[in-house]
C-alpha cells in the first residue's frame, strides 16, 4: 500500500470511529481527503494549487526511522513511526505549491496529550530541518527550541542530542564527520546549519534572526506570546520556513495558547467556520465538549480515552498508566484536575461561555436550495457597533422578510486602509481578501472616518429601496450620531450596553438561529466574529456579549444585537401590521 493509501485510509477509519476519535481530529482527516480531491481535480488547480507529495513525505518518515528511542519501554528500538505521526508529518513534509514548489505549511499546531512523543517529534523535526530538508545542501538552515525557561528548551535539545548519538546511522565511519556536538548547538557541518536552545540575546535580536525553523514546546506555560512573536518575525526572510507548535492542554485560559493559537486552530479545521488558512495544519486531539465546556465523554470510559492519546492508546503499558493515574485522580479528586488537562488534554475551568453553537449558526446560512431572500423595500433597522476607529466598525441590517418570522441578516465592516497590513499580521486574518471580497470597506489613513460609514449606508438602503427606518447605537456617539442620522431621515435610538437593554435580544437572537429564523449571506466577517462572541452573565441568569473577554473582534454580531433589539418590538406587532410596514 502506497503512504497515500495508507494516510486515505486512516482518515476513513477515523471518520468512521476506528478507534475513537475527537471531531477536531476528525475534521482534520477530512481537510486531508478533501484537499487531496482539490489537488486531483483540473477545475480547482487555480484555487487549489498545492500537490501532496509522498515521495517528500516519505522522505522525512523514512529520516524518522533512522532513530531509536531513548526512553520508556521502547527504549533502545529503532523508532517505527505511529500512523497518526504519518498522518501529522505525512502532511507538513508532503504538500508542496505547484508553481513554486515551495512547502504549503509554514506553521503547525499539535495539541495533544502527555506522554504521547511530543518532545521526541519536535527533536525530529529539528534535526530533519536542519540536515535534510534542503536537499541541495547550499542553504545555512538556523534552528531554535523556544520554551518559558531554558530547562524546558533543553529537553528537546538534549533529547536531539541523544537520538544523534545513538543511531548507527549517524555515528557510522561515513557520516560521524558530518556533524558535532559543541558549546550548546548541533551543527552540520557541510553547510554550517545548526540547532540550539533560543536564549536570552535572541529574544533581543528578534527580526534580526534568519530562522529555517522554529520550535516552541509546551506553549500552553508561556504568559506572553513573547517568544512565539520572536521566533515568528525571525522566520520573515526564509522562502520556506517552519514553526512548529506542541502543546498539552493547560490551566492559565488568559494565556496566548488557549485564547490565539487554539482558539485560532480550531477555526481553522471547523468545517462551519469559514476561515481558510492554507498554510497551517492542526491536529487537536482531546475530549468532547458542548458549548458551555462541560465534558461530554465519559472519562472512566477507556474507549474514549484513544481521543486524546493516540500513540499511548496503542501499547498495554501507555493504557496501564492511564488506568493508574484515573483510579487515583477517582480517590483524590484534587488529581482530576491534572488528568483531565494532562492526560485528557482538556482545557478546563473556561473564562467565558461561547456565545453561538457554529453548527447551528452554518445551518442558516445560504445555499442553492435556499437562496437569500429579495429585500427590496422591506422594513429594515440598522445597528451600529463604531467603537474602535482603528480597528473594524460594523453596520448590522435586519429585514423582517415574511409573516413567519424569518429575519435577515446582513453585515458591513469598515477599516482603515493603513492598518490592514498590521491587523492581518496581528489577528492572522485574511481582511486584504475580505476587503477585496466586498464583505470589508478599506477607508483612507489609518483611522475610520465615520463619514464613509453613513456615505455606505445611505448607498445600500438606495440600492435595496428600504424605508429609512430606525438606526440604532450605543450612546456613547449619541450627540453626533443622532443628528447625522436624523438628518438622512433616520429614527435615532440609543441602546444602552446594559443586562436590561440587550440580555433578551441576545437571547433572542441566538434563539431565531437555533430556530432557523435567521438566515444570513455566509459574510465570513459575521460568521467569524459570531464565533468569537462569548457571553457575561449577569443577575438573574440575563447575559451580554462581553468584549473585553471575547476572543478577537465581535463589532458585526454586536451591531446585530442593537438592531435585533428594535427588531424585536416589530416581532410584537401583527401580521397586517407588518404588511403595512413593508408596503410604505
Amino acid at each position: 500500500m502506497t503512504l497515500t493509501e495508507e494516510l486515505k485510509q486512516y482518515c476513513r477509519d477515523t471518520l468512521n470511529d476506528k478507534p475513537r476519535s475527537c471531531k477536531k481530529h476528525k475534521w482534520a482527516c477530512q481537510r486531508f481527503l478533501d484537499d487531496l480531491k482539490k489537488s486531483a481535480s483540473k477545475k480547482s488547480k487555480k484555487k487549489f494549487p498545492y500537490q501532496f507529495d509522498e515521495r517528500k513525505a516519505q522522505r522525512y518518515l523514512d529520516f524518522m526511522a533512522l532513530f531509536k528511542h531513548n526512553e520508556g519501554v521502547l527504549a533502545g528500538k529503532y523508532i517505527e513511526p505511529h500512523i497518526s505521526q504519518k498522518f501529522i508529518y505525512g502532511n507538513i513534509y508532503g504538500w508542496y505549491h505547484i508553481e513554486t514548489g515551495y512547502r504549503r505549511f509554514t506553521k503547525a499546531y499539535i495539541q495533544k496529550a502527555r506522554k504521547n512523543a511530543k518532545s521526541q517529534e519536535l527533536a525530529l523535526v529539528g534535526k530533519y530541518e536542519t540536515f535534510m530538508f534542503d536537499e541541495t545542501r547550499t542553504e545555512k538552515m538556523q534552528t531554535f527550541v523556544g520554551a518559558t525557561k531554558k530547562d524546558q528548551s533543553c529537553i528537546v535539545y538534549d533529547m536531539a542530542c541523544e537520538m544523534l548519538e545513538g543511531s548507527d546511522f549517524f555515528t557510522s565511519e561515513e557520516n560521524k564527520d558530518k556533524w558535532k556536538i559543541s558549546r550548546g548547538r548541533i551543527t552540520y557541518n557541510e553547510t554550517n546549519s545548526f540547532m540550539r536552545p533560543l536564549n536570552k540575546e535572541d529574544k533581543k535580536k528578534g527580526d534580526g534572526l534568519n530562522i529555517q525553523c522554529a520550535i516552541i514546546d509546551e506553549y500552553h506555560a508561556h504568559e506572553t506570546s513573547e517568544i512565539y512573536d520572536v521566533l515568528d518575525s525571525g522566520t520573515g526572510s526564509r522562502s520556506q520556513p517552519l514553526l512548529i507548535t506542541i502543546t498539552t492542554a493547560g490551566f492559565d485560559l488568559n494565556a496566548p495558547c488557549y485564547n490565539v493559537e487554539y482558539s485560532l486552530c480550531k477555526k481553522i479545521l471547523d468545517p462551519d467556520i469559514p476561515i481558510e488558512l492554507d498554510n497551517y495544519f492542526v491536529m487537536i486531539n482531546e475530549l468532547e465538549r458542548d458549548e458551555e465546556g462541560h465534558i461530554l465523554d465519559d472519562v472512566t470510559d477507556e474507549r474514549n480515552w484513544t481521543k486524546a492519546n493516540p500513540i499511548v492508546c496503542s501499547y498495554s503499558e501507555g493504557i496501564e498508566g492511564l488506568r493508574k493515574a484515573a483510579e487515583e485522580a477517582a480517590i483524590e479528586p484534587e488529581k482530576m484536575r491534572n488528568f483531565l488537562t494532562k492526560r485528557m488534554n482538556v482545557w478546563i475551568q473556561d473564562r467565558a461561555q461561547g456565545y453561538m453553537n457554529m453548527t447551528k449558526w452554518a445551518l442558516c446560512g445560504v445555499s442553492k436550495k435556499k437562496p437569500f431572500p429579495t429585500l427590496d423595500g422591506l422594513q429594515t433597522i440598522v445597528g451600529f457597533d463604531l467603537s474602535s476607529r482603528i480597528d473594524l466598525c460594523s453596520l448590522g441590517f435586519e429585514c423582517a422578510v415574511n409573516d413567519d418570522g424569518l429575519i435577515a441578516a446582513v453585515s458591513h465592516s469598515f477599516m482603515p486602509e493603513e492598518m490592514v497590513r498590521t491587523k492581518e499580521a496581528r489577528d492572522r486574518m485574511p481582511y486584504g481578501q475580505w476587503i477585496n471580497d466586498g464583505w470589508i470597506t478599506a477607508t483612507p489613513g489609518s483611522e475610520v472616518d465615520y463619514h464613509f460609514i453613513l456615505e455606505y449606508l445611505e448607498k445600500i438602503y438606495d440600492k435595496n429601496k428600504w424605508r429609512t427606518g430606525e438606526a440604532c447605537f450605543d450612546k456613547a456617539l449619541a450627540t453626533w450620531l443622532t443628528h447625522e442620522v436624523t438628518e438622512m431621515g433616520f429614527t435615532a435610538v440609543e441602546i444602552p450596553q446594559s443586562y436590561s437593554m440587550l440580555s433578551e435580544p441576545t437571547k433572542d437572537f441566538r434563539g431565531k438561529v437555533y430556530n432557523k429564523k435567521i438566515i444570513h449571506e455566509k459574510n465570513p466577517v459575521l460568521t467569524w466574529a459570531v464565533s468569537n462572541a462569548v457571553t457575561r452573565i449577569g443577575p438573574s441568569g440575563n447575559i451580554l456579549l462581553d468584549k473585553s473577554k471575547s476572543i478577537m473582534r465581535i463589532d458585526p454580531v454586536a451591531a446585530l444585537i442593537n438592531a435585533h433589539s428594535r427588531m424585536m418590538a416589530i416581532d410584537k406587532v401583527s401580521p397586517y401590521e407588518k404588511r403595512g410596514l413593508r408596503e410604505l
